[in-house]
């Protein structure tokens, strides 16, 4: 009985030990769609926030802990978002990467914000994120008045005297890209044709489609995700149309094409540069990769957020939310997708949108930038 007390004693300790080491992690948290309709985009997250915090776990942690991660899902819902934010900062989780749609990021920050916890999206787009004045709130990603203003000049050079409609899904996001869109194309001396909103959800747009094929629409621009529009872009399809669908980054997902097929040839979206072809990123790729994962849309956003806030909590010699932030404002941060700087309000300056094309494959790539 000696030898199995001993061994009792011996597992009790080691347990002890783990249990202490666990205790003495700093656990940090993402957030964002990880079920609902955009969940493709929050496993982009949930990838991208994995691997940065193996990497600097490997590279040994941050002020002398590692850390540990705390997944939490949103399903792009607002109150659940602020359920989700609520949760995090009742944990004394000091950092989130998140969330992902506009409609749950905005929320969400106000309970950060009383909370004391830093919030940096790697996906919100909408201006009003980091208008507000928050303390706490930064993106890596550009804003929905950069990426209008991007698709709106390539639509007045390369549209030039066609019939044009745009389309918005009432969220955050699709209505505030759209109408930025219209206000950028406006200026630019190109007035819209149509101009109708639709659902989040909605499954059938033969109405919409209708309107379209009556008003002669060339170009029809889609404020929204990419799961409604690539039921538009079918259904265009089946009534004949061969109106070019366009929209915004909510495009950057294979799950796409698996909706449309070959018919989502020709389409277009705006995006950051992409970072998978960044010198930054090539050996994370590399890590990527070799788990058969593609790092596509905001997967290397989502490392990239994690990198800024590590680097800024080694620099500031603290996780305090504040003083953290304070440092990033600060400072020049080196990431995935480049080397990085900060507003007093929190947007990035280095971040320039472009424009891609899907091909007949399923694969989306940046058009010259000319224009062809």
């Amino acid at each position: 009985m000696k030898p199995l007390k001993l061994f009792g004693l011996a597992l009790g300790a080691t347990l002890a030990l783990s249990t202490a080491a666990l205790a003495d992690d700093l656990t940090i948290a993402v957030a964002g769609p990880m079920t609902g309709t955009e969940s493709a985009f929050g496993r982009q997250m949930k990838n991208g926030a994995e691997m940065a915090v193996a990497d600097i776990n490997a590279a040994g942690g941050v002020l002398g802990k590692k850390l540990a991660l705390d997944t939490e899902d949103d399903a792009c819902d607002p109150k659940q978002a602020r359920s989700v934010a609520e949760k995090i900062a009742g944990q004394g989780i000091p950092f989130v990467a998140g969330h992902y749609c506009s409609s749950s990021s905005i929320p969400a920050s106000e309970a950060y914000a009383d909370g004391n916890v830093l919030q940096i999206t790697p996906a919100s787009t909408n201006p009003t994120f980091t208008e507000r004045k928050l303390w706490n709130v930064a993106r890596v990603c550009g804003r929905d008045d950069q990426q209008g203003a991007v698709a709106a000049a390539y639509i007045a050079k390369n549209f030039k005297g066609k019939n044009i409609a745009i389309l918005n899904d009432k969220t955050t996001y699709g209505k505030g890209l759209a109408d930025e869109t219209k206000k950028a194309l406006n200026k630019a001396g190109v007035t819209e044709k149509l101009y109708e909103s639709y659902n989040k959800g909605d499954k059938d747009f033969n109405a919409i489609v209708s309107r379209l094929k009556r008003e002669n629409i060339d170009l029809v621009y889609v404020g929204g995700y990419h799961q409604e529009a690539g039921l538009i872009l079918r259904q265009m399809r089946d009534q004949g149309l061969k109106t070019i669908l366009m929209a915004g980054d909510a495009m950057a997902d294979k799950e796409y094409a698996s909706i449309t097929g070959p018919a989502g040839e020709g389409t277009l979206f705006t995006f950051g540069p992409d970072p998978r072809k960044k010198p930054t990123a090539a050996s994370i790729v590399d890590k990527f990769k070799a788990k058969n994962i593609d790092p596509e849309g905001y997967t290397l956003y989502t490392y990239a957020a994690m990198q800024v806030w590590s680097q800024a909590a080694k620099k500031a010699g603290t996780t305090d939310a504040k003083k953290v932030m304070d440092t990033i404002k600060a400072g020049s941060w080196d990431t995935v997708i480049g080397k990085l700087q900060y507003d007093s309000k929190g947007d990035i300056k280095q971040l320039d949108y472009v424009v891609y094309k899907w091909d007949a494959s399923g694969n989306y790539a940046e058009i010259n930038p000319k224009g062809s």
